[in-house]
């Protein structure tokens, strides 16, 4: 597989070298039976700009220090967004305590919310470093948007928010169904679901802008 995408990287490159379009040259690959998704691939590689030898893009590269940053900023996040859930439920069962047995929701929720509260205090704080850090990187080199890790991580990120999104509305429609539904309960539904679409909604617009400047 690798040799195959060496072989089709070496002939995108000498013919444009030799003066075909990107139209030709996609046609061509076609032709010979390559995917649009690997012609398209091999073909965008290489810039839109004016010299008499072919110039590529920069392309997708694995740095250990950016690893270790955005390792850092997901963490945080994923801890963030977990503890800020924990404490809006720990609100909420503090307000709308279980009818039977309201003092010991009362003393969980006490304990839980310091917890809470903790992990908010130093995460969050680290997340924003990190991300204003990060940003600004990117601010002066857009280059580094193609770090591997991190669109690893955003991916990632994305598919555990749609997946908490789907259970969220999976244990709504079940209660419901049942008629079973209380404020207390639809109150953390929400709470669930604002957390997850924020992040979702968030990095999803971050890969789309990203795409559209390509």
């Amino acid at each position: 597989m690798a040799a195959g995408t060496q072989d089709l990287d070496m002939f995108v490159r000498e013919a444009l070298a030799a003066g075909a379009s990107k139209e030709a040259i996609g046609t061509a690959l076609a032709a010979a039976g390559w995917t649009p998704e690997q012609a398209r691939d091999a073909i965008d590689a290489y810039a839109d700009v004016e010299f008499r030898l072919p110039v590529p893009r920069p392309r997708p590269y694995l740095s250990p220090r950016e690893a270790f940053l955005y390792l850092v900023l997901f963490a945080t996040l994923y801890l963030s967004a977990y503890q800020l859930g924990s404490l809006l439920f720990d609100l909420i069962n503090r307000f709308l305590p279980d009818a039977a047995d309201p003092a010991y929701a009362v003393r969980s929720a006490a304990h839980s919310m310091r917890w809470s509260v903790a992990s908010l205090v130093i995460a969050f704080p680290v997340f924003l470093f990190v991300a204003r850090h990060l940003g600004q990187d990117m601010a002066r080199n857009p280059a580094r948007r193609l770090s591997a890790v991190r669109r690893w991580l955003t991916y990632l990120t994305l598919f555990l928010a749609a997946t908490i999104l789907i259970g969220d509305l999976i244990t709504l429609v079940y209660n419901l169904l049942g008629g079973e539904l209380s404020l207390r309960f639809v109150l953390k539904v929400l709470v669930v679901g604002a957390i997850a679409g924020a992040i979702f909604g968030y990095y999803l617009r971050d890969l789309r802008r990203e795409e559209a400047e390509a």
